[in-house]
């Protein structure tokens, strides 16, 4: 799922805000890596692979010029360092797709910006466990999704995301679970007891779902009640749209 470990097919890189959880409003660098684990029905991501990567051609210019997949480090590298002299930038994030299918081109690329004084911001869902140890030393922040089964097809990953959660909590973390219509109180209700379980202190965002194709936006007084169940059990739940949404930034 990836070419080598200095290269890697990146669908776009560009300067923006953080649209989403902790760290929202902050100017970051997003580093797009093509490539996902599963296929969440609320995504509106499009991470196959390309055969050319966007760059945007100034930071924040939201104009793109293209370049040949796969990019290596020293590209990409170069790309970030001449947004970082237009723009203070807070951090990198690496997002996708899933980053850590690429996690050694993510650990040598984040080792190169972090000598620029950058911190590394990785977007997540929360499941590889064994990639993300091999490149903790080099990441800074992670946004960790917890995937509930109503919006994943079903499918059940939190013996991952327990695995997942207990090497993440080393860093600045936070846990982003998307709540939509078709959230239950019972698999809501044992995601707040896993998390409970591990690490009851790390901030949980409650994203309210972005209506996407079939999946319908959740009422305001089941959010409510979502987090009135969260905070139960975990001292710190915030309700966090995408933000980025509604001021049409990428």
């Amino acid at each position: 799922m990836k070419t080598d470990s200095g290269a890697a097919n990146v669908i776009e890189i560009f300067s923006s805000i953080q649209g989403e959880g902790k760290y929202i409003g902050c100017r970051q660098i997003f580093i797009r890596l093509a490539d996902c684990n599963l296929r969440c029905e609320y995504c509106d991501t499009d991470f196959r692979r390309a055969d050319f990567c966007r760059v945007e051609t100034a930071a924040g210019a939201m104009t793109f010029r293209e370049m040949k997949n796969p990019v290596d480090v020293n590209q990409v590298a170069a790309i970030v360092k001449n947004f970082v002299e237009e723009v203070p930038t807070h951090s990198v994030s690496f997002t996708g797709g899933e980053p850590l299918l690429n996690w050694q081109f993510v650990k040598i690329l984040g080792g190169r910006l972090k000598n620029l004084g950058l911190k590394i911001f990785l977007e997540t869902n929360g499941i590889l466990f064994d990639e993300l140890k091999k490149i903790s030393d080099v990441v800074d922040i992670i946004s960790m999704d917890l995937k509930l089964p109503s919006v994943s097809g079903g499918k059940n990953f939190f013996a991952l995301h327990k695995k997942f959660l207990k090497i993440a909590r080393q860093k600045d973390l936070f846990i982003k679970v998307v709540i939509s219509r078709e959230t239950t109180d019972e698999e809501f209700s044992a995601a707040i007891n896993l998390v409970a379980e591990i690490s009851p202190e790390v901030l949980l965002i409650l994203q309210p779902v972005t209506p996407v194709r079939k999946i319908q936006a959740i009422p305001a007084e089941k959010i409510l009640s979502l987090q009135a169940t969260a905070l139960k059990k975990l001292s710190d739940v915030r309700i966090i749209p995408q933000a980025h949404k509604f001021i049409s930034v990428l």
